[in-house]
C-alpha cells in the first residue's frame, strides 16, 4: 500500500501560508500609512488643508488593512485546524503504534 502526501493536510498547509502573507501585506500597508500621517502631520495649514482629503482615503486604507489583518489570522487558525484534523485522521487509519 503506498501512502502519498495528504491533500487535505497540504491544503491547510497552503492555508496558514497565505494567511501569513495576508497578515505580512496588512501589517506593512498599517506601518507605512501611519509612518506616512507621521510626516503629513508637520506640514504647514495649506498643505494640511489640501491633505485632508487624502487623509480620509488614508482612513480607508488603514480600516481595509485593519480587516486584512483579521482575516489573515483566522485564515491561519482555519489552516492548522485544517492539517491538524487532516494528521488526526491519517493517524486513526493507520495505526503506527502497533
Amino acid at each position: 500500500m503506498e501512502i502519498s502526501g495528504s491533500s487535505a493536510f497540504y491544503a491547510g498547509l497552503g492555508a496558514i501560508q497565505s494567511g501569513q502573507n495576508r497578515v505580512d501585506q496588512a501589517a506593512s500597508q498599517i506601518a507605512n500609512t501611519t509612518v506616512e500621517r507621521a510626516a503629513t502631520s508637520q506640514s504647514s495649514d495649506y498643505q494640511a488643508e489640501r491633505l485632508r482629503s487624502v487623509d480620509r482615503s488614508q482612513q480607508m486604507d488603514l480600516a481595509t488593512s485593519t480587516v486584512e489583518l483579521a482575516l489573515g489570522k483566522h485564515q491561519v487558525e482555519l489552516g492548522v485546524k485544517v492539517a491538524k484534523a487532516s494528521d488526526e485522521m491519517l493517524g486513526t487509519l493507520i495505526d503506527t503504534y502497533a
